[in-house]
């Protein structure tokens, strides 16, 4: 069985973290989904914006993985560095989007010269906003889109 990890801030969470997951959980199938969810620190050091705290983050995010893929309990770790348990720990696969392609890369890199086998990396494409615009936690924060990609009237 596949031990899938996906990691982020989540703060709002949006469409395009939806899709994420979901690749997450296609690839998972009956194995483990790993979520590594930013500390606190990590996420407020990284956004030029306010993040929920850690718990709330947590809650909101246990909260989205039961209504859309009605999975009662989610594999959640807070990681405290952009890699996260993906370093030191078995995965098959790690799923992420364009922006965090590169680190996915680094990580495979890193696991090597640990002798752990290669991540395979899925990358999802971005999910666009009804402007052309990719979804994104900021732009949400903001109030130029919803969390669906909806522009909001200015």
């Amino acid at each position: 069985m596949a031990r899938v990890a996906v990691g982020g801030t989540f703060d709002p969470i949006h469409d395009g973290h939806i899709e994420l997951l979901k690749r997450a959980f296609e690839l998972g199938g009956k194995g483990e989904v790993v979520i590594g969810l930013t500390s606190d620190e990590m996420a407020r050091a990284t956004r030029n914006r306010p993040v929920r705290d850690f718990d709330i983050r947590a809650k909101n995010l246990r909260a989205a993985v039961k209504r859309c893929f009605n999975i009662d309990e989610a594999c959640i770790t807070k990681i405290i560095d952009q890699c996260g348990p993906s370093i030191y720990e078995d995965f098959d696969f790690i799923v992420v989007s364009p922006e965090t392609l590169p680190m996915a890369e680094k990580i495979n890199r890193l696991r090597a010269k640990k002798n752990l086998k290669p991540m395979q990396i899925s990358m999802i494409e971005y999910k666009l906003a009804q402007d052309h615009v990719r979804i994104s936690s900021t732009r949400i924060t903001e109030g130029k889109i919803d969390k669906h990609g909806r522009v909001l009237s200015v």
